[in-house]
């Protein structure tokens, strides 16, 4: 490998078993929980579809402190880097506060509106957990991008698998109560994530005060607005995504049960790959943003073309696996002929969409690491309007696979979009460092040995790698 394609490599796998850590858990969450009966599980989808809306909250503030921080830690610039921070808890604390306390105080409405009875119950259960326990969650999405804006993205995943590993451990006893342990059913299974976010975020706060950045007194207001706004494009990606799912599953419902089902098997699967191409976005953002930080126009060109090779490279290895495997991946879910077959119909028609999708999401990373990531969201809007719009309008004809094919049409438009507007990165002025009246040569040699081993082990082989990295 050349190019920049050894250092997204370094930095996207340790992302990818952060995330598929989260999804295997969640996986093996459910399987506990479904134990207890439809009630409980409506209650748990509920409370992860009102968290994946929080999430895109959350975003903003993460994907934000990440990329300023990249940028801070590319020009060498240690007070620009501790301004970051301290702007990033500021927002950590006033968005926990100001998301999780009207959540508490409304949980039984919240509840009541999706769902009822016994199901609406146990929802405000866990929410009455969730809420207050909010600040966990986004606590521990700031301590990791605080970590990944200076290019370790090692530390969070471990931090991930910490997390997970506690919440599989945890799950059985405080759900199903075995032995000496009471029985609590939804409620055991909130407070199970919430005592695995605990210890993990204590561990990750542990390790981050090891390397303490300048604590600068001025400028965090305009900072947390250069975080909002740098990290706002991430968000309304996410939220508009969500969206869009939840708008497809209400398509695939007209079908039948069947077709619900098998889209559901097939769903997760390819989230398993798709998971591949967001840890690519990551890393693409990551450097994009660092390269910027540094002045580097030409460099965060020529990481555009390798992030598209990388992407390609998956995006075609996924498609080819999904149509491969399709029928015996099928058959580990269900033994349903009906499921079945709406799985394995999804899987290789659906897969078709993995390579556009796979380009549009990573090349995402570096347009938004770059400054540029208003245009990629309305690319990936109209899109995404493309998409729901052909898969109504073929559903008739084509019946269900109609939906897979407006997937394909949608991922293909979104591709067509983000060239026609985007058709290179374009780093913003440089804001940090020597250019922009910031610090010298020095402080970035001190930057870059004292808060990004990795990174100095890519830039400045001679550099000592700290411990933990």
């Amino acid at each position: 490998m050349r190019g920049h394609l050894p250092r997204l490599v370094a930095l996207a796998g340790p992302v990818y078993g952060e995330l598929l850590s989260g999804v295997v858990a969640t996986i093996l969450g459910t399987f506990w929980v479904a134990g207890l009966g439809g009630p409980a599980v409506a209650a748990v989808t509920l409370a992860g579809t009102v968290e994946n809306l929080l999430l895109g909250l959350v975003l903003v503030v993460a994907s934000g402190t990440t990329v300023r921080l990249a940028r801070a830690h590319g020009a060498g610039d240690l007070d620009a880097a501790g301004r970051v921070a301290r702007a990033a808890w500021r927002l950590c604390a006033v968005g926990s506060l100001l998301l999780a306390l009207p959540g508490f105080l409304l949980r039984e409405r919240l509840a009541a509106v999706f769902l009822d009875g016994e199901a609406a119950a146990l929802a405000a259960d866990w929410f009455t957990v969730a809420f207050p326990a909010f600040a966990l969650f986004f606590g521990q999405r700031v301590a990791d991008e605080l970590f990944k804006g200076v290019g370790d993205t090692r530390t969070p995943m471990r931090a991930a698998l910490l997390s997970n590993a506690l919440l599989l451990a945890l799950d059985p006893l405080l759900i199903l109560g075995p032995g000496p342990f009471p029985a609590l059913g939804v409620t055991g299974a909130a407070l199970a994530l919430a005592a695995s976010r605990t210890v993990a975020l204590a561990v990750t706060l542990l390790l981050r005060r090891r390397h303490r950045l300048p604590a600068p007194a001025g400028g965090l207001r305009s900072e947390a607005r250069a975080i909002a706004a740098a990290g706002a494009p991430f968000g309304l990606d996410f939220t508009a995504r969500m969206g869009v799912g939840a708008a497809q599953l209400v398509l695939v419902s007209s079908f039948g049960v069947p077709a619900v089902a098998g889209y559901g098997v097939g769903y997760r699967v390819l989230l398993i790959v798709t998971m591949a191409f967001y840890a690519v976005r990551q890393a693409a953002a990551i450097e994009a943003a660092r390269l910027v930080g540094a002045g580097s126009a030409g460099a965060v060109r020529s990481l555009g073309r390798d992030t598209a090779k990388l992407a390609a490279a998956l995006g075609a290895g996924a498609a080819v696996l999904c149509a491969a495997a399709a029928v015996p991946v099928a058959a580990l879910f269900t033994d349903d002929p009906a499921v079945a077959g709406q799985a394995v119909g999804f899987l290789r028609m659906a897969g078709l969409h993995l390579l556009p999708y796979a380009l549009v999401v990573a090349l995402g990373g570096v347009h938004q690491g770059a400054g540029a990531g208003r245009p990629l969201v309305l690319a990936v809007l109209l899109g995404l309007t493309v998409q729901l719009a052909s898969g109504a309008a073929l559903s008739a004809p084509l019946g269900v696979d109609g939906l897979w094919v407006g997937m394909v049409i949608g991922a293909v438009a979104q591709l067509v979009l983000l060239r026609l507007l985007l058709p290179r990165p374009r780093p913003a002025a440089r804001e940090f460092g020597p250019a922009a009246g910031g610090t010298d040569g020095a402080s970035e040699i001190r930057l870059i040995e004292r808060e990004a081993p990795a990174c100095a082990a890519h830039d400045r082989p001679k550099a000592k790698a700290e411990p933990w990295s």
